[in-house]
């Protein structure tokens, strides 16, 4: 029996392999669009038993090609750029595939679990999973939505499992693909290593340089709720996965420019102090993200806990600490 994971060659997806791998040697059978073939790095050290470009694989589904040979569907695949305009694509990709997926599995009785987004919030200050707070500012965060919608109209009705995560900012390794996508913690690193300072965003909707704020959640914690809830596959809903804890840009800034200095044998400085030496810089917010910006995120975890899912969430001095070293053993020696 497969373990099918789309976006395999993905940020969360390939996270998500590497774990399958390490807990019980499950076969797992990759869905992924390579057309940006450099994903493919993601999967190098992960064991796979075979590899399905996104349509072949739901064309094949269909066909009957997969009959009592699935045993769960954890669905990562979906264009996840905020910035894309092109509302056909990103409905036809990020929606009306999952819609089919989803039909799938519940017509065979399979668990489906798969990635929703914060995104759905849109600019609102408050985080519970209801209808009533949820106003996406862009076709992203409008796909996620609408698919969330669809499955809270199957969800009395299930035949198997339905567990969607909400993500929130999640950072960690096997992201480097995403580019400008990346989390902050990501290109905070980038930026240190390069120029000895990072950027981060003037004063914006209310906030103080530096002050917006986000629940930045490591992709470790990401993997561990998808793996527990495919372990209990009578838990059903949609569920934030955050920290429950918003920190600041300029939080993530000092954990990531002292990890960097940890491990050169610097000692920590105080966001001023860095601010002092040049080492956290301030920039003009992008007028193309005006209105379309989110300044503050928290994660309400009481569904999540009430699921039965107990575990801790790292918070960013831990996490971001964590993930600089991942990143630090994987640069080059003359970076």
């Amino acid at each position: 029996m497969y373990i099918v994971v789309t976006g395999a060659a993905g940020f969360i997806g390939s996270n998500l392999v590497k774990a399958l791998n390490a807990r019980s040697g499950a076969p797992v059978l990759a869905v992924d669009n390579l057309a940006r073939a450099d994903k493919f790095r993601n999967l190098v050290d992960c064991d796979i038993v075979d590899f399905l470009d996104k349509e072949e694989f739901l064309v094949r589904l269909t066909e009957g090609d997969f009959e009592d040979e699935i045993a769960a569907v954890l669905h990562q695949g979906a264009c996840s750029d905020t910035m894309e305009t092109d509302g056909r694509y990103m409905m036809r990709n990020n929606y009306r595939y999952s819609v089919a997926l989803l039909d799938w599995c519940q017509d065979n009785d399979v668990p489906f679990l798969y990635a929703s987004s914060a995104s759905v919030y849109g600019g609102g200050s408050v985080f519970r999973e209801e209808r009533a707070f949820e106003a996406p500012l862009n076709i992203y965060g409008y796909s996620k939505f609408l698919f969330d919608q669809y499955v809270r109209r199957l969800m009395a009705e299930r035949t198997a499992q339905i567990a969607g995560f909400r993500y929130f900012n999640v950072y960690g390794p096997r992201e480097q693909h995403k580019a400008r996508m990346a989390s902050v913690a990501w290109h905070f690193f980038n930026q240190y290593r390069a120029q000895g300072s990072v950027q981060l965003f003037e004063g914006s909707g209310g906030y103080a340089a530096g002050e917006q704020r986000r629940d930045f959640v490591s992709v470790d914690d990401v993997v561990r709720v998808n793996l527990d809830f495919l372990d209990h596959p009578q838990r059903s809903g949609i569920f934030h996965l955050g920290t429950g804890h918003a920190a600041t840009f300029n939080e993530v800034a000092v954990a990531t420019v002292n990890a960097v200095r940890a491990a050169a044998g610097q000692g920590a400085l105080t966001l001023p102090e860095l601010v002092a030496a040049g080492a956290i810089a301030y920039v003009p917010f992008p007028p193309a993200l005006v209105g379309k910006y989110q300044s503050f995120t928290e994660a309400d975890l009481g569904r999540l806990r009430a699921a039965g899912y107990r575990a801790p969430m790292q918070g960013v001095g831990e996490g971001v600490a964590r993930y600089v070293a991942a990143l630090l053993a994987d640069a080059p020696v003359n970076a």
